[in-house]
């Protein structure tokens, strides 16, 4: 006869917290977040073993790419914790499609995502439906925003203005503007020549090196290349 495993019961007053901070919210700070957290437990009479955090990593990154949310899973298993919990359900993640795995994996678990908002903890149909419309609308501000962003640094760079650490290949920052860089408009014009030729990405790095042109880096990688190679229209080089 075929012996059932029995899945590990689980503790709904045991809680793992988990904080997410990415580069391009403006959001709150990862210290604010495990006190807000902290705070809940308190209020809750849960006892939160650990919190894990995951900085500048997108909501929409994988789970297995997060060093952070791995631990936090794997605490929920080895300490039978019921509950997995993050100030919004949006730290989870901001896209459906890594919020619906992360949810399927925590249920199996026989555990909760709970999330400081209240958004949807109960399994309901209503509560059900709140969760998928909240993760597609943390979706779609995330895309909205990365489209907005776009849209300002296009309009930044027709004025010539600066829109990073880095000024972009061919040009220099002179305060808050931009102007021309001959030496690297020089070096890409030269760069596209060899491509013409049929050189690799390396090999054009190698023939600068030696005519002298001077990288911005130590030395012309192929990245570096490939971007000096936008100066002039598209190009298909070999790596």
């Amino acid at each position: 006869m075929k012996r059932t495993r029995r899945r590990r019961a689980t503790d709904p007053n045991l809680a793992v917290g988990y904080v997410r901070v990415s580069k391009d919210e403006g959001q709150v700070s990862p210290d604010v977040q495990r006190g807000l957290l902290e705070r809940w437990a308190a209020e809750r009479g849960k006892r939160l073993i650990a919190v894990h955090q995951d900085l500048g990593v997108s909501g929409a990154t994988r789970l297995d790419r997060r060093p952070g949310l791995v631990a936090a899973l794997a605490d929920l298993q080895v300490h039978g914790a019921g509950v997995l919990v993050a100030i919004h359900r949006d730290r989870f993640a901001r896209d459906r499609h890594v919020a619906a795995e992360l949810e399927f994996i925590v249920t199996e678990q026989r555990a909760r995502l709970v999330a400081l908002d209240g958004t949807g903890e109960n399994d309901s149909p209503e509560d059900v439906f709140q969760r998928a419309l909240f993760d597609a609308l943390a979706q779609y501000k995330r895309l909205w925003t990365k489209v907005r962003t776009r849209q300002a640094l296009a309009h930044r760079r027709a004025e010539g203005r600066v829109t990073g650490p880095c000024a972009p290949y061919g040009f220099a920052a002179q305060g808050k503007h931009l102007v021309p860089a001959e030496s690297e408009r020089a070096a890409a014009a030269r760069a596209a020549e060899l491509a013409e030729t049929g050189a690799s990405l390396r090999a054009i790095g190698r023939q600068l090196s030696a005519e002298n042109f001077i990288p911005r880096g130590r030395a012309w990688h192929t990245e570096t290349v490939r971007r000096l190679l936008r100066l002039s229209e598209d190009r298909t080089v070999t790596p």
